[in-house]
């Protein structure tokens, strides 16, 4: 998802947040496919984590637009030790905080909503970067092809014709609907 250079600006806004909200025992980074982006999370399963945000989102995705408020921004679950928060973080990427029961949940939402905004500007923007260098790829790719002269005939009497070159197709993603919003 993000390049190497992102990563590791993304887990030094993940600690940066954990000592701005001293009770926050984890931080993720994921994309809404639930794949681990960056993590800061001592004693859970990064992957599993992630994997369990997509999941969720998907359904918190269902219940705002069922219910017609709009496009996904977060989710907060409080179980009986704590919290988990869940933020928009651009258009392919969610933030994922745990929390102690005792964490103020305002100031949570306030650094959890900034946060997500500044990892979701910079996998935005990794995202933006990769798919213009592969966009820039295939067309070279294509270029080279065309150059070359067409195949001849064989002796055998029939004509053969070249064929085009196939457009390269960018597989989609299946998590690509459950986009999030993170304007306000």
């Amino acid at each position: 998802m993000a390049a190497e250079p992102e990563i590791h600006v993304i887990l030094d806004e993940l600690r940066r947040l954990r000592s701005r909200v001293p009770q926050l025992t984890g931080a993720l980074a994921a994309g809404v496919d639930g794949l681990v982006v960056a993590h800061d999370t001592p004693g859970v399963d990064p992957e599993g984590l992630a994997a369990l945000t997509a999941a969720a989102l998907g359904v918190a995705v269902r219940v705002a637009d069922a219910t017609g408020q709009g496009g996904f921004r977060e989710l907060l679950v409080r179980g009986e030790h704590g919290y988990v928060a869940t933020y928009a973080a651009g258009r392919t990427a969610v933030l994922t905080l745990l929390a102690q029961d005792r964490v103020n949940v305002g100031r949570l939402h306030l650094e959890g909503r900034r946060a997500g905004a500044r990892i979701g500007e910079l996998v935005d923007a990794a995202e933006a970067a990769a798919q213009a260098a592969q966009t820039t790829q295939t067309r070279t790719a294509q270029t080279a092809q065309a150059a070359q002269p067409a195949p001849r005939a064989r002796s055998s009497g029939r004509s053969t014709t070249a064929l085009p070159p196939r457009p390269t197709r960018t597989p989609r993603a299946a998590a690509t609907d459950a986009r999030t919003a993170t304007e306000s």
